[in-house]
Order: structure tokens, then C-alpha cells, then sequence
């Protein structure tokens, strides 16, 4: 099993800046990448950041020159520094973590923490 919290949502006015975090714990060496998706209201679940276990890299294209996602494995923790924030970005942000384990994957999700952009 692998268990993930999030942290670091807020309220930030548009143009601010957060950084989430999310810590990995468990099982964590079963993991080939680690990601955030966001649902805001009304919308579907969207992939907004990835990092592979080799270190790709993966971005929506609403994001690409905003956010950041990276990740330090000494500490098991995945970060997503979002810089000129949007209203649009206004979500429930989610971290998602892939456990390869003997040829099959599993999916492990954090609960969520809020991100509310106000413009």
C-alpha cells in the first residue's frame, strides 16, 4: 500500500503563487511516477502534472510555463509549484501515484487539498 497526503492549498488572489506538496509513505519503491490532477467544479478530473521515475515530464497545455512539478525522492515527496495563478485554476487538487508491482499496476490517491484562485 502507499498512502499520500497533499498540503499547501489556499486561497491566492490571481498572478500568486502556491506550492502543493504531497507525501508519499508505505510501499513507495513500487512507484514509477507520480502525478496532480485537478477537478473543479462542474468540470472532469484533468492530469495536470506528471514526473516519471526516470525524471519525464508532463504538463497540460493550460499549465506549460506556469507550474512545476518535481519531486524529491530522499524525502518521498512530490512537489507542484504553481506560479500566475488563474481563476480557471480554481480546483480540488489531487496526487496520484502509480505502483508497478510484479507486472501490474495500482493507483493510489491522496484526498485532496483546495486550491481557490480569486480574480
Amino acid at each position: 500500500q502507499v498512502q499520500l497526503v497533499e498540503s499547501g492549498g489556499g486561497l491566492v488572489q490571481a498572478g500568486g503563487s502556491l506550492r502543493l506538496s504531497c507525501a508519499a509513505s508505505g510501499d513507495t519503491k513500487c512507484i514509477t511516477a507520480m502525478g496532480w490532477y485537478r477537478r473543479a467544479p462542474g468540470k472532469e478530473r484533468e492530469l495536470v502534472a506528471a514526473i516519471t521515475d526516470s525524471g519525464n515530464t508532463y504538463y497540460t497545455d493550460s499549465v506549460k510555463g506556469r507550474f512545476t512539478v518535481s519531486i524529491d525522492n530522499a524525502k518521498n515527496t512530490l512537489y507542484l509549484q504553481m506560479s500566475r495563478l488563474k481563476p480557471d485554476d480554481t480546483a480540488l487538487y489531487y496526487c496520484n501515484a502509480d505502483c508497478l508491482r510484479t507486472a501490474a499496476t495500482s493507483y493510489y490517491w491522496g484526498q485532496g487539498t483546495q486550491v481557490t484562485v480569486s480574480s
